[in-house]
């Protein structure tokens, strides 16, 4: 079942995906902790769309000790006033409680449908969406499954997070070469063109996962957004009264 929270406001609401925290270069962190300070000129609400990390799990008594400064800048931002929307990627689905608990932020592990600007949107990671390799397939199916978080929570936190460093590159596209990549955009812009003919009440599919930017107005005051990379690029988007638009952080502002 899809969430679908409904605080309607026309403020701008920022969307960040695919920063990849604890892969990304140290310039690539230093540069998204400045981008949440300038966050409050932007808009009122933060929607990071999946893999703000590179791997996240939630434990019941502790966090990974690497995305501690990137939680306290968080709380910051939302100390700020700014409403905080974290949705799970592929590499950071494994979160619950905590966020909303110690960070004031809400959580979706899947897709949600949220308000943005005044536009009803389905927010969604998309991975999984035209993967038509069966090891990928089978492996997403595998992370995802209730069971494995339990098996995982079993294991000393130094060797599950050792384990996944191993894997983390066969979730991503550092695993794929360029025309899979290709073939897994286009069939995400695909998705979200049929999602928005067959519901009228949708105005806005987002996603993430791969990597490419995309701006698409499918119909007068309907579209399909990819804000592409934040690791690469330092890519985000805003969307407001009048529809998204795609920017790029100018590490020498603040």
């Amino acid at each position: 079942m899809v969430a679908y929270t409904a605080a309607v406001s026309a403020d701008p609401v920022v969307i960040v995906s695919d920063v990849h925290l604890g892969y990304a270069p140290p310039e690539i962190a230093r540069a998204f902790h400045r981008f949440l300070e300038r966050v409050p000129d932007l808009g009122c609400h933060l929607v990071v769309n999946g893999d703000l990390f590179e791997f996240w799990f939630e434990y019941r008594e502790v966090i990974p000790r690497a995305a501690f400064p990137t939680l306290q800048a968080l709380g910051r931002l939302r100390r700020a006033g700014v409403r905080l929307t974290v949705t799970g990627g592929n590499h950071d689905r494994w979160g619950g409680t905590f966020w909303r608990d110690e960070v004031d932020a809400a959580f979706h592990p899947g897709e949600v449908e949220l308000d943005l600007a005044g536009h009803r949107a389905l927010v969604t990671h998309g991975d999984g969406i035209g993967d038509g390799q069966w090891h990928a397939r089978a492996l997403h199916s595998v992370v995802r499954h209730p069971l494995t978080a339990r098996l995982f929570r079993w294991m000393h936190p130094d060797l599950g997070i050792a384990l996944v460093r191993r894997v983390s590159p066969l979730l991503s596209g550092k695993a794929r070469d360029e025309s899979i990549v290709r073939r897994h955009a286009e069939a995400q812009a695909a998705h979200a063109r049929t999602l928005l003919g067959e519901r009228d009440d949708l105005a806005l599919v987002v996603m993430g996962h791969t990597h490419r930017a995309a701006l698409e107005q499918v119909a007068p005051g309907r579209w399909y957004l990819n804000p592409g990379a934040f690791l690469e690029g330092l890519r985000y988007a805003v969307v407001e009264r009048d529809g998204p638009r795609m920017e790029r952080f100018a590490t020498s502002t603040g």
